[in-house]
């Protein structure tokens, strides 16, 4: 976590000085401007750290969807750059074959059960939701015109969990939902790059997704795009 922090910083330092050598002087017209006050992003995900043994039982693509809405703050002395805050969810959902995941059982460890011998469901997934407050360092190659503006973003955002269940789809349907081998809260590091509207994104957990021995120390990376806009 602080060697993310400490990129964050060095990269904020060096985008600025370059920023503030091409603004000089110059004034821009910042009152009508669109201030990227609404995300929505769309990714692939994946569960880093997972043994062969969880990993080989992934099915098709995971995938994630997040939406926050956000306040972006420009900075007086250097209006290429703004600090952004707000509020939103993250989702996740990681698909598996022949793999159930026991998130409601009550041993002291999280069962991961191979079902190659008798499959009990054509689909399984394990979805989460979580609240978050994400924060940006965000800079604009055009501040006046964010929709024709190449973008640069870092940040983090903090989360509490708000649902944890499994869903498996065969001959019946069955959903179970239990918090209690996830940790209740999680920090993720965040990236953005992009044009106009559209943008590419990186997020990647800088705490384990479930409780401390309870299984392998797993953290969710998240790769997409996002929408922003408004």
């Amino acid at each position: 976590m602080k060697k993310y922090i400490i990129i964050v910083v060095l990269a904020a330092v060096s985008i600025n000085s370059y920023a503030q050598t091409k603004t000089s002087k110059k004034k821009f017209e910042l009152t009508a401007r669109p201030s990227d006050h609404f995300m929505l992003q769309l990714s692939s995900d994946r569960w880093m750290g997972a043994p062969d043994s969880i990993s080989s039982h992934r099915k098709g693509t995971s995938r994630g969807a997040n939406i926050y809405f956000m306040l972006d703050k420009v900075f007086k002395t250097n209006p290429h750059f703004s600090v952004a805050f707000g509020l939103g969810f993250g989702t996740s959902h990681l698909f598996f074959n022949k793999m159930s995941v026991d998130i409601t059982g009550a041993t002291p460890i999280l069962g991961f059960n191979n079902l190659d011998a008798a499959p009990k469901y054509s689909k399984y997934k394990v979805s989460t939701t979580y609240l978050e407050l994400p924060v940006e360092l965000r800079y604009f190659s055009n501040p006046e015109k964010i929709n024709k503006s190449f973008k640069l973003a870092l940040g983090v955002k903090a989360g509490i969990l708000l649902n944890a269940h499994s869903k498996g789809k065969g001959d019946y349907t069955e959903k179970l939902s239990s918090k209690s081998y996830y940790n209740s809260s999680r920090l993720v590091g965040t990236a953005r790059i992009g044009y106009g509207y559209l943008s590419l994104f990186g997020a990647y957990n800088l705490t384990s997704i479930f409780k401390d021995k309870v299984a392998e120390d797993m953290k969710l990376l998240q790769i997409g795009i996002t929408i922003s806009g408004l």
